[in-house]
């Protein structure tokens, strides 16, 4: 058997099943598909092409453009042929150099093409922009017509406005301004608190002065009213015409008694049956109560535990419509402190109107440099 011959250089290897036989052309052509690195390099080169595509479209974009012939204007045209981005995507076999150079060039253009563009505002921060310039307006309008209502109010100055409520209300401990015993609700005379502020509450409910409801919801002074039922019973509109401002309504008691003088009936009468009836006239349990005379027993905070209340705010200074009465020596405001006064209506002993005597408050603090702030916010 004669040996076969060994295959000439440049030739085709035989197949086997095929001795000495080439194979056809599209056998080859698809072999070298599959084992080939050509594909992953046109893949690549695929990409590029893309990324050359995205580049040169970013430069034809432009934002709110104001001429609308320009702004229909069709996009700029792909990059040349010539490039040497495309030249490699048409898919000669380059070495992997020459990738890694169409890469860094088609990085580059991109770069190119971003720092080119106009620019221009994106919609939404021009919206922002005009938000912005209509609640500056809105705050400045806000400002003028305070400043109107207390020029018309007669005020000596412009009300400082309230800080933001503290995220976290201030800790009630035992301590100067709180008395606390375990398992009770504090009674706070001062609000531990290092915000320049001061509170108003008003007492009992037998004056209702539409003039003094206006003043302070023109002016946006915060304040907390403590209801006894027996005087407030006969015009409970008027009180929710006050919370419809921002008033909160809290507990006084049904009749005003001297607490250390009643039995544990009495006392829930006295306080669990206020707080119920306040949730049928306010639609909210009130959290804060007020004992007559700033008179309390253990009891009675039990008491008022039992039924939601939370605090007992007494007092520091006590408001007049001619004058201030100050528990302490110094005689002036601390951040923190609690004003009494009362819905009253002039009398031997309540020289003015309420009008006369919310001025007074808010001169008082506002010289000081203190802003009437809301209870509730604090408590």
């Amino acid at each position: 058997m004669p040996t076969p011959s060994a295959t000439p250089p440049g030739s085709t290897p035989s197949t086997p099943g095929t001795p000495g036989s080439s194979p056809a052309p599209d056998a080859r052509a698809r072999r070298i598909r599959r084992s080939g690195p050509g594909r992953h390099h046109r893949r690549s080169l695929a990409a590029l092409t893309a990324l050359a595509t995205l580049t040169v479209g970013c430069s034809a974009l432009r934002t709110q453009d104001p001429d609308p012939a320009r702004a229909s204007a069709p996009a700029a045209p792909p990059a040349a042929a010539g490039t040497p981005v495309v030249q490699a995507a048409q898919g000669q076999a380059a070495p992997a150099q020459g990738a890694q150079l169409a890469q860094a060039q088609a990085a580059q253009a991109a770069q190119a093409a971003l720092a080119a563009m106009p620019a221009a505002r994106p919609q939404a921060a021009a919206g922002q922009e005009l938000n912005g310039r209509l609640a500056a307006a809105e705050q400045q309008a806000g400002v003028q017509q305070v400043l109107a209502a207390a020029r018309r109010w007669g005020l000596s100055a412009l009300p400082l406005r309230a800080p933001a409520p503290p995220a976290v209300k201030p800790e009630l401990a035992d301590g100067p301004g709180v008395k606390r015993l375990p398992g009770l609700p504090p009674v706070v005379y001062r609000v531990p608190t290092s915000d320049k502020v001061v509170f108003l509450t008003v007492d009992d409910g037998a004056e209702k002065d539409p003039q003094f409801a206006a003043m302070a919801a023109e002016l946006g002074v915060p304040m907390s009213a403590f209801l006894s039922d027996y005087l407030a019973r006969s015009d409970y509109g008027y009180f929710r015409g006050l919370q419809a401002h921002g008033v909160t309504l809290n507990n006084h008691t049904l009749t005003h008694p001297d607490l250390r003088r009643l039995g544990p009936d009495a006392l829930r009468h006295e306080i669990c049956d206020q707080q119920d009836h306040l949730q049928q006239e306010s639609g909210t349990r009130p959290r804060l109560f007020r004992p007559p005379y700033g008179e309390y027993t253990e009891a009675a905070l039990r008491t008022a535990a039992s039924c939601g209340v939370t605090a007992f705010p007494l007092w520091n200074e006590e408001a007049f419509p001619d004058h201030l009465e100050w528990r302490y020596a110094d005689q002036v405001f601390h951040p923190g402190d609690i004003v009494l006064t009362h819905f009253r209506a002039p009398s031997g002993d309540w020289k003015g109107t309420m009008p006369d005597m919310l001025r007074r408050v808010v001169d008082a603090a506002t010289a000081q440099g203190f802003a009437v702030a809301r209870l509730e916010d604090y408590l």
